[in-house]
């Protein structure tokens, strides 16, 4: 298999398959396109989701905590608790560890959440860290978003636009390569696309107006984001290329390296399906805020149709088999 997530028909041949014994309290489980487990807690649901950090040495406490309450966000619940394993590699000295416990503790202090657990050891075999969290949240049950809850008809709403993540890594890990070719302006612009990784603000907003469905892609970008979407709830999508936000910074770092930014890892951006009566409302409610957002397709009844509309043409729009950014690694 390619580096990146599993594709989605092993994860159905073998891994849907193997998942202990089934619990009538599991409200929302392990599938395609769902980022979290649902728990049954009375009048409050427990949305859990768990997420390795394996494509980003900088920074990496940081992407832990904030990758894993996307996804917990994105279920209309506030995250709350984390827990987190630190995996080391030889040699690693204290100084690492603290750098990433710092990290982890100024991003969790931001959004209200605390580090309750987890496990720190150094790995054989390692050559740069790696961070697995999993985050818990909580949400009255009448308000739970379910990951595969988009409608035939619904408007698919991006926010912030592609490659956002990408970006900030592609800047931090290549810096000194990218000032000679652009300059140090441009690369402390893409650098600081870190800072607008978290989803929260906008998934809470959203969740709050009304939604069917809310995701946060991650590798394989929001191309990956608008199939796993559409395969958790049985549907098709149609998108407008011309409709799609893509920064400048990401434009040219993604031309220089020849990369797709459709496919870039993409925290920091989230896909909504709403209503067609509700998007506007939406799209102008996280706007107020500061942040990005545009309608940027609908989904469809026919499962077989996933389409990009480009210059008028409408093409099939491929699933990334892996993520663009380990092309530069």
């Amino acid at each position: 298999m390619l580096p990146g997530k599993v594709p989605p028909e092993v994860l159905e041949k073998i891994v849907f398959n193997l998942l202990g014994v089934e619990d009538e309290r599991v409200i929302i489980k392990s599938g395609v396109g769902i980022d979290a487990a649902a728990i049954d807690f009375g009048e409050n649901v427990l949305v859990a989701s768990s997420d390795p950090i394996t494509g980003a040495e900088k920074h990496i406490g940081f992407y832990a905590i904030n990758v894993n309450a996307n996804d917990v966000a994105t279920f209309g619940a506030k995250p709350r608790w984390f827990l987190a394993t630190i995996l080391l590699p030889e040699n690693a000295d204290e100084n690492l560890l603290k750098e990433i416990m710092e990290n982890m503790h100024r991003s969790a202090e931001k959004l209200g959440i605390s580090i309750v657990g987890g496990h720190t050891e150094v790995t054989i075999g390692l050559n740069r860290p790696i961070v697995i969290g999993t985050m818990l949240g909580e949400v009255k049950r009448e308000k739970l978003v379910r990951s595969n809850g988009a409608k035939a008809g619904d408007a698919i709403i991006l926010t912030k636009g592609a490659g956002i993540e990408g970006t900030s890594i592609i800047a931090s890990e290549r810096e000194e390569e990218l000032r000679k070719v652009f300059g140090d302006e441009l690369v402390e612009r893409a650098k600081r696309f870190l800072e607008k990784i978290s989803v929260v603000k906008e998934a809470l907003i959203a969740a709050e107006i009304g939604v069917h469905a809310m995701h946060d892609p991650t590798e394989g970008g929001i191309a990956n984001g608008f199939h796993e979407m559409a395969d958790a709830a049985g549907l098709g999508f149609r998108v407008y290329h011309d409709r799609i936000p893509i920064a400048e910074e990401t434009k040219k770092l993604c031309e220089y390296f020849n990369l797709d930014p459709l496919a870039l890892i993409s925290s920091g951006s989230l896909l909504i399906a709403a209503p067609k009566e509700k998007a506007e409302k939406i799209v102008n409610a996280i706007q107020k805020e500061g942040i990005e957002a545009a309608i940027v397709g609908e989904f469809l009844e026919d499962k077989n149709t996933k389409v990009l509309v480009k210059d008028g043409k409408e093409t099939p729009l491929k699933r990334p088999e892996t993520d663009e950014i380990w092309k530069i690694f």
